[in-house]
């Protein structure tokens, strides 16, 4: 029988391309998975998918109703269908999968997507702070079992909680180049999540200094329509285009086409200064220069594959002044580009895939050794 894995987040499913890339390879490593998420009232029929979906619903939208419904929703749910392992996926969703794996004496599994305690929106309210480091404090110490995506993550769980965490990261697994894209009007990119620390409210208002360029916008989040506001206030409507939700094929195309793309982080919380984000990756599998924060892990990894300009701090002058050097120097894009496809060939998911399946290997074994003892 396969064994069942649950994998836990408070999301919609659909526009969860990390999950689904976990999930699949889980799924074609011989487990049994489900990955559980919350429905929301614009969500839209889920994809086909190799694993199984579960959408939990829920009255609350944001703010701590939703997370104390959403929590007893989850509680429920695991309580009420049968696993072997349970993989909670960041600490909002850690409390009812670390309750439930003690109740049945199963096994559970940290994905530690992000640094939470420190992320800007949680820094900023010390009320909510403390209550997510109490959570923190009361679970993750007491699950030696996770993987989270930078090294500079797992040096801060090490040395906080003394738990060992696998770094497997937020790559893109390998494709060949989306073919024959369509012409369109040149412009940069920005994708992904549209919330609060990325740095588009300043992106948006580099963009009175950028010429011949269009900025567009992929993804959704708690500060689209902030942003939609943002660009009408600031006369930009001409130069900023959202595109909302694009579907992941669609995603490529644009992604390939860009002249530039963005990783752009505030300073505010060790999240921010120790993230390696996903789209990253993206823009350099796609072979798309980028502009990056000069923080550990981009500095660390542009040291051998320069493939990003990254800016000491987030200001409208900066970026603006790193967009125009970079698309004033054609040698220096094309440049970026070789090195974008070099290091992909060498930084892709099929690799980080393997640590990833290692560290729920051993957390099976372990769990199997002390049921025999």
């Amino acid at each position: 029988m396969l064994k069942r894995i649950i994998c836990t987040v408070t999301n919609d499913l659909n526009y969860d391309q990390r999950m689904k890339r976990i999930c699949t390879s889980l799924q074609k490593a011989g487990y049994e998975v489900t990955l559980v998420g919350r429905e929301r009232p614009f969500s839209q029929p889920l994809s086909e998918q190799p694993f199984r979906q579960v959408r939990l619903k829920g009255r609350f939208e944001k703010g701590f109703l939703f997370y104390a419904e959403y929590n007893l929703r989850l509680f429920f749910f695991l309580l009420s269908n049968k696993f072997d392992l349970v993989n909670a996926i960041d600490l909002d969703s850690i409390l009812p999968c670390y309750l439930v794996s003690k109740w049945r004496k199963k096994p559970i599994i940290y994905d530690a997507h992000e640094y939470f305690t420190e992320l800007e929106e949680v820094v900023s309210r010390p009320r909510v702070k403390r209550v997510w480091e109490w959570i923190e404090r009361e679970t993750v110490p007491k699950i030696p079992h996770g993987y989270t995506v930078s090294k500079g993550y797992a040096e801060l769980f090490k040395d906080k909680y003394g738990v060992d965490y696998e770094q497997v990261r937020n790559v893109t697994r390998l494709q060949k180049l989306p073919a024959n894209l369509p012409d369109e009007e040149p412009y940069i990119l920005y994708q992904g999540s549209v919330n609060v620390g990325r740095g588009l409210d300043v992106l948006i208002k580099a963009m009175h200094s950028v010429e011949n360029y269009k900025l567009y916008i992929c993804g959704l989040g708690n500060l689209y329509d902030e942003m939609r506001i943002l660009v009408r206030t600031e006369g930009l409507g001409h130069k900023v285009k959202f595109k909302g939700y694009v579907e992941p094929e669609l995603l490529r195309n644009y992604t390939a086409r860009a002249t530039l793309g963005f990783t752009l982080f505030s300073d505010d919380g060790l999240s921010n200064r120790h993230s390696l984000a996903n789209r990253f990756f993206d823009y350099l599998h796609h072979g798309v220069p980028q502009i990056a924060m000069n923080y550990p892990e981009y500095r660390r990894f542009n040291e051998k594959f320069e493939v990003a300009v990254l800016i000491d701090r987030l200001t409208v002058e900066e970026v603006s002044g790193a967009i125009n050097r970079m698309l004033n120097n054609p040698r220096l894009i094309s440049e970026m580009k070789e090195n974008c496809l070099a290091a992909r060939a060498e930084h892709h998911w099929e690799k980080d895939e393997q640590r990833m399946l290692k560290v729920f290997e051993n957390a099976f074994n372990e769990h199997a050794g002390q049921a025999v003892v």
